[in-house]
């Protein structure tokens, strides 16, 4: 990185989920990243926030005798510290630091038949702590334009502390109007959240600003989450594997005469066991993404956009399958800090 680069990016999803009797659609916009990176010769620094997890439902169920519903809300936050340093030409080392906080609100609500009040219970888990994450890269030329490139990280596990609180009361519907009584206040003990390990590790290919493909490998310790406070029913977890393929292509980032030789291409797919069983199904998922990086001014800023369409789940023992569409745009601009400014 040789240009202090500022980046943001977002994304906007559609869902079709489905089970064994229905479907429904769903759409959702969300931020990805707000991010600053800044070199200063053979050491950088990186600064910004990631929404790192998100809750967000409500689903309800009616029988002939009673009436449920479920909602949640919230999630938690990455605000990150990071530094790298380029030991040699060919070998980084870096060191990110992140405070985690936010807080995940859950509320069900039950009505049976013949029966004045529903119950109601809310939870509200407020979550912070630390955690660290180390990596290295290293690149070696094989011939005159080919280059391999390797690189690993580590995120050890870290516990994130969960203040807990839950409200149970008694409620009806009246013209419309939401009318509470028996509110009561249920003592529940504050919780650590065990954020497990991670580890990944990526090798590619390539000739430098031309063209790339790479794999990666991403393991993380999924059996050792713990749950806030409250049990989940038909719910373990075991560990986690992603597996990337990707690459771009550009055919000639410095050509002045033709804008399109200066778009990169880029595509991969990719296939994640989740960890999460649901009533003894894994939960797995498949992506596969395309686009394209627009040149946008003066000092290489750009503009990203690109798609990618995946499915989530099955329909296999009352589950629900998720087919997703995700649209990405993110934005980067660059400039150059520390200039020495002469006059004559």
């Amino acid at each position: 990185m040789q240009l202090t680069t500022y980046t943001l990016g977002a994304t906007h999803n559609r869902t079709s989920i489905e089970n064994s009797t229905s479907s429904d659609d769903i759409t959702n916009t969300s931020l990805d990243y707000l991010a600053i990176g800044i070199p200063t010769g053979r050491l950088g620094f990186g600064l910004g926030i990631i929404p790192y997890t998100s809750v967000g439902y409500k689903l309800s169920e009616e029988t002939t005798t009673t009436y449920s519903e479920y909602s949640g809300r919230g999630g938690v936050n990455k605000l990150f510290l990071s530094a790298g340093y380029r030991v040699t030409d060919n070998f980084r080392v870096g060191i990110e630091g992140s405070y985690n906080f936010g807080n995940i609100q859950n509320k069900n609500l039950f009505f049976q038949q013949g029966i004045q009040y529903g119950t109601r219970e809310d939870n509200r888990s407020d979550l912070s702590g630390f955690t660290f994450n180390l990596g290295a890269q290293y690149e070696q030329p094989i011939s005159e334009k080919l280059q391999l490139t390797s690189s690993a990280s580590y995120r050890p596990s870290a516990n994130l502390t969960s203040e807990n609180k839950r409200i149970l009361s008694s409620v009806r519907y009246n013209n419309g109007i939401e009318e509470e009584i028996n509110i009561k206040d249920i003592d529940i003990p504050t919780t650590d959240l065990t954020l497990p390990s991670q580890l990944r590790v990526g090798a590619g290919i390539g000739e430098k600003r031309h063209w790339f493909a790479g794999l990666e490998y991403q393991q993380i310790t999924a059996s050792d989450y713990s749950n806030r406070s409250f049990t989940l029913d038909n719910v373990t977890f075991e560990n986690a594997a992603t597996y990337r393929l990707g690459g771009y292509y550009v055919n000639d980032y410095n050509d002045i005469t033709s804008y399109f030789n200066r778009i990169t291409f880029r595509a991969g797919m990719r296939y994640q066991e989740t960890g999460i069983v649901l009533n003894n199904e894994e939960i797995n998922e498949f992506g596969i993404s395309f686009g394209a990086g627009l040149p946008a001014g003066r000092l290489l800023s750009n503009v990203n956009v690109g798609v990618e369409y995946g499915q989530r789940g099955t329909t296999s023992a009352g589950l629900v399958q998720e087919d997703f569409l995700n649209i990405f745009i993110s934005l980067s601009f660059n400039d150059k800090w520390f200039q020495e400014r002469k006059f004559n």
